[in-house]
């Protein structure tokens, strides 16, 4: 089915949206990943953050957090908390996902890169999408991670 996005500030969610999406970032990145962590870090309500939701009709399949520069890069923008819904995958949702976030970003920020974190295995998949690895790799929740960015223009 097709989907629908919905890109809003954390003053726009309805409690049902917020729930949703709370809910997919704890079912994917704590329990699927079995990685504990403060997923609530106080960045969702910044001014300057956006979430990117995807729902297929009215399920919440994808979600990622827009993060104007300055606040999760200091140069940049920034995509984070990427997280397809286990039921919705396959069929090209995360590349829709992370292309949905790159035209959010540079709709809004067009003379600045992007960042994001990525899990070490997925630098092909981000690649795709134009991002370059930059700097060391790290380990975050015990995962190996590549910082990758994509220049504007």
């Amino acid at each position: 089915s097709p989907m629908n996005w919905i890109l809003k500030p954390w003053s726009a969610l309805t409690t049902d949206e917020l729930y949703e999406l709370l809910a997919l970032r704890a079912e994917v990145f704590v329990v699927e990943q079995s990685c504990p962590f403060q997923d609530l870090d106080g960045v969702d309500r910044r001014d300057g953050v956006l979430h990117l939701l995807g729902y297929e009709g009215d399920h919440l399949a994808a979600y990622a957090r827009i993060m104007a520069p300055g606040i999760g890069d200091d140069s940049g923008a920034a995509i984070g908390r990427v997280v397809t819904s286990p039921q919705s995958r396959g069929g090209g949702l995360g590349h829709s996902l992370i292309g949905e976030a790159v035209t959010a970003c540079t709709a809004r920020w067009p003379a600045h890169s992007i960042w994001l974190g990525a899990q070490a295995h997925l630098q092909g998949f981000y690649g795709q999408h134009g991002f370059a690895p930059e700097g060391e790799g790290y380990l975050e929740d015990d995962i190996p991670h590549v910082g990758m960015r994509k220049l504007p223009g």
